[in-house]
């Protein structure tokens, strides 16, 4: 839980940062669901 004492800045910059964090889990998702992607197009392709 966030503090209630954070003023209009810290908010912001938390906010920042947690979206940063937010967009490096999805960038790893997204490279996985490549992978994944790759794997079954080349698993057709052998199969």
């Amino acid at each position: 839980m966030r503090p209630k004492s954070l003023n209009f800045e810290q908010l912001v910059q938390q906010n920042k940062q947690e979206l940063l964090e937010n967009k490096k889990e999805i960038t790893k998702i997204e490279m996985r669901l490549e992978r994944r992607q790759e794997e079954l197009v080349k698993e057709k392709q052998d199969g």
